[in-house]
């Protein structure tokens, strides 16, 4: 059986930092944080085997597999950019191209989606999956989810609220948080570790995931306690399927944002109907812990 190849994520953290021969730079360019950048290459040089830079006081400078590496990797990139451009769907009579993360379009739209096709029956959507900001500039959405910061998403967007993470565990996981094993969400700038100063003391993280949906999906295993964004959590605290695991909750330096294309039919009545979903549902209470 083949060897899998690492995430694209790796290649392409390790390819914007080899350019700006920064950690920091790479991260303001994707629309990451610098640590996940960092993180990301670490991993890549741990599963290649070599160092691909040599970490200085005053910046990055490649090493010979690095300079070897870049290339290759800018070249990758770039036919997977042209190949997806190729299959880009262009402007269709009532389609409504939806750009969010899996964790928005499985958590938050889908539950009540229902709700929307029964206001607009002649409109067919269309979600894209999307991570990172900067993976916006490269679809066609008509409405556009991303999450970050103000800085990263720009005033053109509208904060969705709830904001702020709150801490959620399946009902069946008993005992109080500081003695629970616990979920990490990597690749954000708010996690565990600011719990830990703002909040109280906890166990470090024993389950690492990539994404909110995600640490949802295993703490309704019963696996743990994840810490999640509020307006992620507000249909599986309402389900049932997770309860608050702590009544404190964290202020995020991050959040989700929304943003429309003016005059695509559809776009104005889906903004307007998640807004109104979102001011409805119940008060789970996010004020700092």
């Amino acid at each position: 059986m083949a060897k899998s190849l690492p995430p694209l994520t790796w290649f392409r953290a390790f390819e914007a930092a080899a350019r700006q021969l920064s950690f920091t730079a790479a991260a303001q360019e994707l629309g990451m944080t610098q640590s996940a950048v960092s993180q990301h290459v670490k991993a890549l040089e741990t599963r290649l085997g070599v160092t691909l830079f040599l970490r200085r006081a005053r910046g990055l400078s490649l090493t010979d597999e690095g300079r070897t590496l870049l290339p290759q990797v800018g070249s990758a990139l770039e036919t997977l950019a042209d190949a997806a451009r190729g299959f880009e769907a262009g402007p269709s009579k009532n389609l409504l191209t939806i750009a969010s993360s899996v964790s928005v379009a499985e958590w938050v739209i889908a539950p009540h989606l229902a709700e929307f096709k029964a206001r607009m029956p002649d409109l067919r959507l269309r979600f894209v999956g999307t991570i990172w900001p900067d993976d916006y500039k490269t679809v066609r959405a008509d409405v556009e989810i991303p999450f970050g910061s103000r800085s990263q998403v720009g005033r053109a967007g509208v904060m969705l609220e709830p904001g702020g993470l709150i801490a959620l565990k399946a009902p069946v996981l008993q005992g109080p948080l500081e003695d629970l094993p616990l979920i990490e969400s990597v690749g954000t700038s708010d996690g565990w570790s600011k719990w830990r100063e703002v909040v109280g003391p906890v166990l470090q993280p024993e389950i690492f995931v990539d994404s909110y949906g995600a640490a949802l999906h295993m703490a309704a295993q019963g696996n743990g306690v994840a810490l999640v964004s509020a307006l992620l959590a507000q249909n599986a605290l309402s389900s049932g399927q997770l309860v608050r695991a702590s009544t404190a909750s964290l202020q995020s330096t991050e959040g989700y944002f929304l943003r429309i294309t003016p005059d695509v039919p559809g776009a104005e009545a889906f903004r307007d109907w998640l807004l109104e979903r979102l001011a409805d549902a119940p008060d789970i209470g996010t004020g700092q812990g």
